[in-house]
């Protein structure tokens, strides 16, 4: 019985002895991870240049109107219409964001705390839809309000999510209500 009991008191594991292998090692990791997100950062602000010839966002005007619907939510970002993965970042429209929408006879006023609020006229307004994706968001079917608009000679994709979901089919048919009141309006004339 003795020599079990010694074997199993000679079981001890090896001490570290090579820190500077594991040191350097590290270091090693974090200047990769540093490089990574130095080049991410550089595209980053490379498809901004490339945007550059996006026209300034329009501010909403001093007088609103009346609001038809408001909503509270998040800001996930605006593509090229139709091209749900091609982020548009100049002018802001790139960062994601808490959002407060209002939804006017002027159009549509996006307020974002700490980010860039921006408007959409109520003739720029094209379409609006239930989605599932946008700028790499990918939510549930339905859980995303996307809203195409015309700003300069681009047709915008911008995503938004409500804090209640429910009121997502609401805000789709008042906005295509609207645009095709304008569009029967503008016929007229």
């Amino acid at each position: 019985m003795t020599p079990l009991i010694l074997l199993a008191d000679e079981k001890k594991s090896a001490a570290v002895t090579d820190w500077s292998a594991r040191i350097g090692w590290l270091v090693g990791l974090a200047l990769f991870v540093a490089l990574v997100y130095w080049l991410m950062r550089e595209g980053w602000k490379w498809r901004g240049t490339l945007q550059g010839d996006l026209p300034e966002l329009p501010t909403a005007p001093d007088d609103l109107g009346e609001a038809r619907l408001t909503m509270s939510g998040r800001y996930h970002g605006s593509t090229t219409a139709g091209q749900w993965l091609d982020r548009i970042v100049a002018r802001g429209l790139g960062s994601r964001s808490r959002a407060e929408l209002t939804l006017t006879d002027a159009g549509l006023d996006v307020v974002r705390p700490g980010a860039t609020d921006f408007f959409i006229p109520a003739d720029a307004l094209r379409e609006a839809l239930l989605g599932k994706g946008i700028a790499g968001k990918v939510l549930t079917e339905g859980g995303l309000l996307v809203v195409t608009w015309a700003h300069g000679d681009k047709l915008i994709d911008s995503g938004f999510r409500s804090d209640h979901a429910a009121e997502h089919t609401e805000w789709v048919d008042a906005i295509n209500s609207m645009i095709k009141t304008l569009s029967t309006e503008g016929a007229e004339r």
